[in-house]
């Protein structure tokens, strides 16, 4: 095909194929996707060369009205712009049209962590639930969702008290959704120490799960899986969310999300006294600034307290 006939489509399919041997499989999954579902219908017949920054805008501008977020229209145009950003190295068009155009403001979202009372209504909830000893770990330790169901026995050092996260859970997006060990979000393996009642909760998991293996003999899966059902296959995160969503509700709080339990460790870690940086290397953020931007409102008030304790101090001290 003459470059001058060269259709986005055509375009897309090109660098999804030829340009993407860098990225991991789970980013090449996301990015084909977004191709397929939003671009593709909406530009693929244009030519390559004749695409306009106005032909883009008006693409973003529909996406919004149709009611994707803010946020998903930045991801779509992230994934336009480097295929665009390709085709421009390579002489097929001489500007990356997608450069020009403006995108929604994307607000960030409002936390909302469980305080301690929140946290003590839903412990009582939880209590004897099949899956509370995952509700629990990830609501002690901050893990993701998906680090907590790929944690494996070999991560666990019941003697150091320490938990190595490594790998996620995820799930494939097409084919037969089955699920597959990932590396964490952001590539980098951590190793966080946990407080003895982790481990208690771990150590009840253990045993749990051996009195299943025994009952399930011979059909046993030896996956070595911390958390599993009663033949040792890995849990769905669709499952144990949706079993949390009924949970939360029933503790009066329908509004939370399970990535809720990781911001409620990290409020509690902060009150507790933790120093910022210990708090970023659990979560596994990429920095400590990252850490402060997104729970900057605790510190805050952390500051504020601390000032009021200096002025009890002061106070004493004078009189």
């Amino acid at each position: 095909m003459g470059l001058s006939k060269l259709t986005v489509g055509a375009w897309l399919d090109i660098w999804l194929s030829d340009y993407l041997g860098g990225v991991k499989p789970r980013t090449q999954d996301s990015y084909k996707t977004t191709c397929n579902v939003h671009i593709k219908p909406s530009l693929g017949a244009l030519r390559l060369t004749a695409l306009t920054p106005h032909d883009i805008q008006k693409f973003y501008n529909n996406l919004q009205k149709q009611g994707l977020s803010p946020k998903s229209i930045k991801n779509t145009h992230g994934v336009f712009h480097k295929a665009l950003e390709q085709a421009v190295k390579l002489g097929h068009i001489r500007y990356n049209p997608s450069s020009a155009c403006e995108l929604p403001r994307v607000e960030k979202a409002e936390l909302k962590p469980l305080d301690s009372e929140g946290i003590k209504a839903f412990l009582h909830t939880v209590k004897g639930h099949r899956y509370e000893n995952v509700y629990l770990v990830t609501l002690f330790t901050g893990m993701r969702q998906g680090e907590v169901l790929g944690l494996t026995w070999d991560c666990i050092d019941f003697d150091n008290q320490t938990i190595t996260i490594k790998q996620q859970l995820q799930r494939e997006r097409g084919g037969n959704g089955e699920y597959h060990l990932v590396s964490p979000k952001n590539g980098k393996i951590r190793r966080i120490t946990a407080a003895p009642f982790v481990f208690s909760v771990l150590a009840n998991e253990r045993e749990k799960q051996n009195k299943n293996k025994k009952i399930a003999g011979a059909i046993w899966n030896n996956s070595n899986f911390v958390f599993t059902n009663e033949i040792g296959n890995n849990l769905s995160a669709q499952t144990v969310y949706l079993a949390f969503k009924k949970l939360v509700a029933k503790a009066g709080f329908p509004e939370a999300r399970f990535h809720d339990l990781r911001h409620s460790y990290a409020v509690a870690a902060l009150q507790a006294g933790d120093d910022i940086k210990t708090v970023q290397e659990n979560l596994g953020h990429h920095t400590a600034a990252f850490t402060l931007d997104t729970y900057g409102h605790v510190t805050e008030r952390m500051k504020k307290e601390s000032a009021q304790r200096m002025e009890g101090f002061i106070k004493d001290v004078l009189t």
